[in-house]
């Protein structure tokens, strides 16, 4: 068990070793998410490859990651809490790099199925324990920043993944994608067990009560239902969830809508795609992260506010992107961008706030001792609502409107 800080033990101070572990754990994030998110640019090709359905395509970007990583999330998240936290992740970011690199090797849609929830046993152990590391690593009023600094991962990772893999799979085929994403991870790996810090449990925070010390030993089921029992982390569990369904539908399906509909090129999809919602989402990461750690200090309900009114602002701008004529469009040189790309951005800026905020809170609500766990339960919502079922169920509603029209 890893000492804990007490008040003869001075807190840690913030140094460039603190900043090198969070820039290596936001890498890691990045690449799980290359890794995660890079199949929706690859849809088409796998998809013709294989004679496989939009259904069929929506369970392996889907149900089939989505369930695995949520049901492992927790006993990874369990074990984090009391083990070695950086050399989980390293383990874990080496698994599912070299699941991502045997995708390459598919030659039949059930080999990519288990090649995907191969991917997922590797990233359940990725998220948690590194959301543990970063809030123990910085004090409170420097929490929501660096978290969203982190959290900026699925941004950054979808906007690589889908501009350097819709051109690699443009000129040298699908296969190369996994390849070329599958073994820079397993090098990264090695880097995060050489050189990320293991922070003290708890440094920035008041001596724990002997209960909460209790609550280490109490059974994985028994400290689940616990949380749960809170309403508040329950309430964001759930709102994360609803979320994520639009959010994970709409990530993975809006570059196969732009090739149908506005007859885009994966490279060109790719690209512009990529480039319009990533750096927006980017952008309103670390924009919430600033203003929340400014709000909060005065009021802080305001860390989950900023969340809720982000979700707002980005529905509209989420259905512009779907609905606006596909006749609008700006020349950049001899590059098309469709007008509704300038919506694809708005989402990405609104949109990024609601799970880098939820996941700042929810490592404040909860002793040192449990972030991991914690944090692995609301993947688990985001997870099975969001990523399990929204491309799943965006596959079969296409697959059904395109039969009946």
């Amino acid at each position: 068990m890893q000492r804990m800080h007490t008040p003869q033990t001075p807190p840690p101070t913030v140094n460039w070793r603190t900043h090198l572990s969070l820039a290596l754990l936001a890498l890691v994030y990045i690449f799980s998410f290359i890794d995660r998110q890079v199949l929706s640019i690859l849809l088409e090709p796998i998809k013709q490859e294989f004679g496989a359905s939009d259904t069929q395509m929506g369970l392996l970007t889907g149900l089939a990651f989505g369930l695995i990583y949520a049901l492992l999330g927790i006993p990874v998240g369990r074990l984090a809490d009391t083990k070695n936290r950086r050399n989980i992740v390293a383990l874990c970011c080496g698994i599912w790099s070299l699941a991502t690199a045997a995708c390459g090797f598919a030659t039949q849609y059930w080999h990519m199925l288990a090649a995907r929830m191969s991917v997922a046993v590797g990233e359940a152990g990725g998220m948690a324990p590194s959301i543990s590391i970063v809030s123990d690593s910085y004090p409170p009023k420097m929490r929501s920043f660096a978290i969203s600094l982190f959290m900026m991962g699925p941004n950054l990772g979808t906007l690589l993944g889908l501009v350097i893999g819709g051109m690699v799979a443009q000129y040298y085929g699908w296969r190369s994608v996994f390849l070329a994403f599958g073994i820079p991870g397993v090098i990264l790996a090695v880097l995060v067990y050489l050189f990320v810090k293991e922070p003290v449990r708890g440094a920035y925070e008041a001596p724990r009560p002997a209960a909460a010390v209790k609550e280490e030993r109490e059974p994985m089921l028994k400290q689940v239902g616990r949380l749960m029992g809170m309403k508040p982390l329950r309430y964001i569990c759930l709102a994360c969830g609803m979320a994520g369904v639009a959010g994970y539908g709409y990530g993975v399906w809006a570059p196969s809508f732009f090739i149908r509909i506005h007859g885009m090129s994966i490279a060109h999809a790719g690209l512009v795609f990529g480039v319009a919602s990533g750096s927006g989402a980017v952008l309103g990461a670390m924009f919430c992260g600033w203003l929340s750690d400014k709000l909060t200090q005065r009021d802080a309900r305001w860390q989950l506010r900023l969340g809720a009114i982000g979700t707002l602002c980005a529905v509209p701008a989420g259905l512009a992107v779907f609905f606006w004529p596909v006749s609008d469009f700006w020349m950049l040189g001899s590059i098309k961008v469709p007008f509704a790309m300038l919506f694809a951005m708005i989402f990405g800026f609104f949109g990024a706030s609601f799970a880098t905020l939820s996941y700042s809170a929810v490592s404040q609500m909860v002793n040192a001792n449990e972030r991991s766990v914690a944090a692995a339960l609301l993947n688990l919502f985001i997870t099975l609502l969001g990523v399990g079922a929204g491309p799943l169920v965006t596959g079969i509603l296409s697959d059904y409107f395109a039969k009946t029209h």
